[in-house]
């Protein structure tokens, strides 16, 4: 069981996880998915739901508004049974919340919460998350400071779910990228050209890695976001490689240790090209290296040290 704070909601009935449920079954998406969208680790969401950790009252902020219902509901507050639409807003799950979540006209696309994330990200890949204060996330939302802090309490928070949130994107967007790839040397192409910071929205995400790095060397919770998301990008690298040794179009190598050399040398230019380029469209001076030489020396490592060649 989890140590539980002073901002965990009580639920010794487990009155509040049914509530919960109820919602998600709604929404017509998985757990995983619902996670997502209010930008929870699904760890701790199936933990709360089971029982054995508290939700946060910012977490049951979110949830309320994903699920458009009113989060008093989620408290118990009012009939049982279908949870009630929320009006103009979720209502306060705390006093200081209170008038903190009313919705505009209309609401932002995937939520408030998703919309303060996203917002995040923006702002942290164009400043650094240490110049980035609540007040210009909630310029940028069209909201309130107060309703920042009623979906995220606190700067780590906010970086958490930034972080969790690029985390997402990047799988989903990998996932697509090599659906239809032909064989696994296709399929590595792929993850290269996924990860050169070439476009604007690439580049904002290493932006926010490169912020994530500096953090997670000073902080347990970002670190340990950090050490999750590579153990899963090296695995699926890995795998690749592993797949294309059995497709005999890579050499016979130990997967797990060509994983590790790809990576670092994407990492270790990625952020070459970040430093060598501030004009923001990927090209650099000629004394700097941009995305195109990336991609080229990545490729050609793919080529000297894994490709395959028949003699």
């Amino acid at each position: 069981m989890e140590q539980e704070p002073a901002n965990r909601v009580a639920d010794s009935a487990g009155d509040v996880a049914v509530r919960v449920r109820q919602v998600i079954g709604q929404a017509g998406c998985s757990q995983r998915e619902f996670a997502r969208r209010i930008v929870m680790d699904p760890s701790k969401l199936s933990r709360s739901l089971g029982g054995s950790r508290r939700f946060t009252v910012a977490e049951l902020a979110r949830i309320a508004d994903a699920g458009e219902v009113d989060a008093g509901w989620l408290l118990g507050a009012g009939a049982a049974g279908e949870p009630p639409a929320a009006s103009s807003a979720a209502t306060a799950l705390t006093g200081a919340a209170r008038g903190a979540t009313a919705r505009p006209a209309q609401a932002p696309e995937g939520g408030r919460p998703l919309q303060i994330v996203r917002e995040t990200v923006r702002l942290v890949a164009e400043h650094g998350f240490h110049a980035v204060r609540v007040s210009d996330i909630a310029e940028a939302c069209n909201t309130s400071t107060a309703a920042i802090h009623y979906h995220f309490p606190g700067r780590a928070e906010l970086l958490e779910a930034a972080v969790r949130w690029c985390m997402d994107e990047d799988t989903a967007h990998r996932a697509a990228r090599t659906a239809e790839a032909g064989d696994a040397a296709d399929e590595l192409r792929q993850l290269i050209e996924l990860q050169t910071p070439r476009n604007a929205q690439q580049r904002r995400q290493w932006l926010v890695w490169l912020d994530l790095w500096a953090e997670a060397a000073r902080s347990t919770a970002v670190g340990g976001l950090h050490v999750d998301y590579y153990r899963q990008w090296r695995t699926t690298v890995a795998d690749v490689i592993r797949r294309g040794v059995a497709q005999g179009v890579f050499r016979d190598v130990d997967p797990e240790f060509a994983a590790l050399h790809l990576t670092a040398l994407i990492d270790g230019l990625a952020a070459q090209v970040l430093a060598t380029a501030p004009r923001g469209d990927g090209s650099a001076g000629p004394a700097g290296m941009d995305a195109e030489d990336m991609r080229t020396a990545l490729l050609a490592h793919v080529e000297s040290q894994l490709a395959a060649h028949v003699e």
